[in-house]
């Protein structure tokens, strides 16, 4: 069952005033009350509107990214479950709950919202559509994994899964590093599909195509070297040694077809290209190895530490249970005050310890009762 008194809902803005307002009037209408609206120095307003429809607001330390904001976001809440999404009306509080199933049922602890499943005409334009196809198959190539929608800024996370990953970029290359990072630390991830709605004609978008793009793919390449070394090594070692190989042909076609023609300089270069190409290769080769054990070695110690933490709430437990009995002596005592409280305590005996019972039976000749074996 999804227990929204768990969730933090997260929300970065930066001169949101035409939406904001709604973004917290829609999720505490679904029973959200823990909601945390960081802001990167807005000027028109926005704070003062969300602090007035009932978030909590923080006003950003450090530069204007959204990188920056979720940072910092997650440092500030120490809640269970942290709902991720951009201010600008475009994500619907009615996908929270789908968006957090994943969660609390215990399959996922990285929920990411995929826009391209229910899009609204108009949401976003040909040139983003085109790039964020392109970038989710370059993910899915460099790193391995089919996300769908990895630019989503629609998430939920649990804190676990948060103090698992690092997060070091500033701006919109943030999504791309928390996608990178959920699969270099194997941290179980779900997508499901969400309504995508198209922002406001007021509002305006924070979004630069060329240049935030350029930044995501950056980010995209750059994080392979930790999490596949030999595309990121091996892709330089294949064009280095194409162009090689080029230089190559062309000063052994120029001395085929004119005697006596060479050209050493380019020789050299297309020589030194092919080597430089050939120990990238090598050296991708060696990393991607060590990456491998180094990833399976970290696996086998998270699933040790987990089994160490799992027989320590075992052990616990039981210590408990055994620590809650009553000792021997408490309980014999218990029940002769109980016995005695009813009327029926022991026999009576003589100051010799003999029964009196038995005492009379022998003097009047009556036959003691053999005792039962």
């Amino acid at each position: 069952m999804v227990e929204y008194d768990d969730v933090c809902v997260l929300v970065p803005t930066l001169n949101e005033s035409e939406t904001i307002g709604p973004v917290v009037e829609s999720f505490s209408a679904e029973g959200f009350e823990n909601i945390l609206v960081i802001d990167g120095g807005s000027t028109d307003g926005t704070q003062s509107i969300a602090e007035e429809k009932g978030a909590r607001v923080v006003q950003q330390r450090g530069s204007e990214g959204k990188g920056e904001a979720l940072q910092e976001g997650f440092e500030l809440t120490d809640a269970p479950v942290v709902l991720m999404l951009d201010g600008d009306q475009t994500y619907r509080a009615e996908d929270a709950r789908a968006m957090l199933e994943p969660i609390f049922e215990g399959r996922a602890d990285h929920v990411i919202g995929d826009r391209f499943a229910d899009m609204e005409a108009g949401a976003m334009t040909r040139l983003n559509q085109f790039g964020n196809r392109v970038i989710n198959w370059a993910f899915s190539v460099i790193h391995g994994r089919d996300y769908q929608d990895i630019l989503s800024g629609y998430r939920a996370l649990t804190r676990e899964s948060i103090d698992r990953i690092s997060l070091t970029e500033d701006h919109f290359g943030i999504e791309t590093e928390m996608a990178v990072e959920c699969v270099k630390h194997n941290v179980r991830t779900e997508v499901v599909p969400i309504r995508y709605l198209a922002r406001p004609d007021e509002s305006e978008t924070n979004l630069r195509p060329f240049r935030d793009g350029a930044d995501i793919i950056l980010t995209l390449y750059k994080m392979a070297k930790t999490n596949n070394p030999l595309f990121y090594f091996g892709s330089v070692g294949v064009v280095s040694t194409v162009v090689g190989l080029v230089l190559g042909a062309y000063v052994a076609y120029e001395w085929i077809t004119v005697p006596k023609t060479s050209h050493e300089v380019l020789a050299f270069l297309g020589a030194s290209a092919i080597l430089f190409g050939v120990q990238l290769l090598m050296f991708g080769v060696l990393s991607d190895m060590i990456v491998t054990v180094n990833r399976e070695q970290t696996r086998q110690l998270e699933d040790l530490a987990q089994r160490l933490t799992d027989d320590g709430e075992l052990g616990t437990v039981g210590g408990v249970t055994s620590g809650s009995s009553t000792p021997k002596s408490e309980t014999t005592a218990a029940d002769a005050e109980r016995s005695g409280a009813s009327g029926a305590g022991p026999e009576p005996t003589d100051a010799s310890g003999t029964d009196p019972k038995s005492t009379d039976r022998s003097r009047t000749g009556e036959p003691s009762q053999p005792e039962q074996g």
